[in-house]
């Protein structure tokens, strides 16, 4: 049992409503059976302010963020871990849990949440 298996739900995911990849995959997210078990919140929204959830506005913009019902965060590839184990992709998780392939995803994540606003053209702040 890893500690992606006993999510409280409703999760919050935050996610950049101005970043094309992440739209796309929002809206998939939208569309899937389980999508009532997560809150969807844009980050670039005008009402969003990340100190109210105890968060740099910055840290999220550059980071995918999730938070399950009890207060939990996880962040990155983490966060990725968790949104699929409560999907219930959970061979997925397994998978890229594994030691070693679990670094190089990690690693592999960073090197492409630093990439994205420049892939994306979302480099701007607000």
């Amino acid at each position: 049992m890893n500690r992606f298996e006993t999510l409280a739900t409703p999760l919050a995911l935050f996610h950049d409503g101005q970043c094309p990849l992440c739209r796309k995959e929002i809206a998939w997210l939208r569309r899937h059976p389980r999508s009532r078990l997560i809150h969807f919140i844009d980050i670039r929204d005008d009402d969003f302010c990340a100190e109210a959830w105890g968060q740099r506005f910055d840290d999220m913009l550059g980071k995918l963020h999730l938070r399950d019902a009890t207060g939990r965060w996880f962040i990155g590839m983490d966060a990725t871990r968790a949104l699929y184990a409560t999907l219930g992709h959970r061979r997925w998780v397994q998978l890229s849990s594994v030691p070693g392939l679990r670094g190089l995803l990690d690693i592999g994540y960073l090197g492409f949440a630093r990439l994205r606003p420049w892939l994306t053209g979302t480099q701007r702040k607000r």
